[in-house]
């Protein structure tokens, strides 16, 4: 890789570095004390280093130069949030900047870690599990059934159509206010689309391959394992990434209407009506990052599984 991309982060990071210092100096104005044209001119040469950076990241290969462009844009638009904010003096009830979130993840990170314990490790993993697990073995029984196809299908369409602030005071009804009701929650919102993916997936083989299988006697279960399970592994991966994220939505939402101290969703209420912004960022920050992990974990355990499928064929 040649090294003009990594000359250009380096200015890019000292000019961004260099801004920041300076619209906190020019603050109390509002960025429009006297260092608003050094503030300009220290912005614009970060801004475009950062984006010469990006763009020769993004013509290089390898997993460095694939993780740099993204990474890269995150800081970007991370710093452009904060020189924003501070320099044009946003209240701070209504917009934090970066830093002062930063501040509170530091300052409360025992206080989030058991918010994210009590929500993603107990509520999400195991509605996850179960909604996931649950509609896999029910796309199994319809598609050895057409009666179910038939009625089961249209009336599952119909539930995940329930918008979740219906289902989640139910559920805290039915199962408490602990981590159980959310769990609850999860596994309705999880449940259908494997349900749905898994029933797709399993009716993407092709006439000739399953021609070739009957042709050799193959049981309903050997054509199942060896044939149409593995066609239908990119929707059900598709399932499992789209519920890794439904899951935490649904947990943290439930949390709203019924939990005891614990939560990023009850973090999320209560600090937000204590008007500490920063804490009810960091809490949606420790949410993102967990579901995007989850979602960056499926995605390489889908192309180490599904190596052989034509979306994965010629990337490095």
């Amino acid at each position: 890789m040649k090294a003009a991309p990594f000359l250009w982060t380096a200015l890019g990071l000292v000019g961004a570095t260099l801004a920041r210092f300076a619209v906190a100096d020019a603050a109390p104005g509002g960025m429009f004390g006297a260092t608003l044209g050094a503030t300009l001119a220290l912005a614009a040469i970060a801004v475009l280093a950062l984006f010469l950076a990006m763009v020769g990241f993004a013509r290089g290969e390898g997993w460095f130069a694939r993780l740099a462009t993204p990474a890269l844009f995150g800081f970007l638009l991370l710093w452009l949030w904060e020189m924003l904010v501070i320099g044009f003096a946003v209240p701070f009830v209504l917009l934090p900047p970066p830093s002062a979130i930063a501040r509170a993840f530091g300052a409360h990170l025992a206080l989030l870690t058991q918010d994210f314990a009590q929500t993603y490790l107990h509520a999400v993993i195991a509605g996850y599990a179960l909604g996931c697990g649950a509609g896999f073995l029910v796309a199994l029984a319809i598609d050895r059934s057409p009666f179910l196809k038939r009625g089961f299908l249209p009336m599952g369409n119909m539930i995940s159509a329930m918008p979740i602030v219906g289902i989640a005071p139910i559920m805290v009804m039915w199962f408490g206010f602990e981590w159980p009701s959310k769990a609850a929650v999860v596994v309705v919102m999880t449940f259908f689309p494997m349900l749905v993916n898994t029933t797709a997936g399993l009716a993407e083989a092709g006439a000739i391959e399953r021609d070739l299988m009957q042709s050799y006697a193959a049981r309903y279960g050997a054509t199942l394992l060896k044939l149409r399970l593995p066609a239908a592994l990119p929707h059900i991966f598709t399932a499992l990434k789209l519920n890794s994220t439904l899951a935490l939505i649904g947990a943290v939402v439930a949390e709203f209407f019924g939990t005891p101290i614990l939560g990023m969703g009850f973090r999320i209420s209560t600090e937000a009506a204590k008007m500490n912004l920063d804490l009810v960022w960091a809490t949606i920050t420790v949410a993102a990052l967990a579901g995007s992990l989850s979602f960056g974990a499926l995605a390489l355990l889908e192309r180490a599984v599904t190596f052989w499928h034509p979306s994965f064929r010629g990337s490095s």
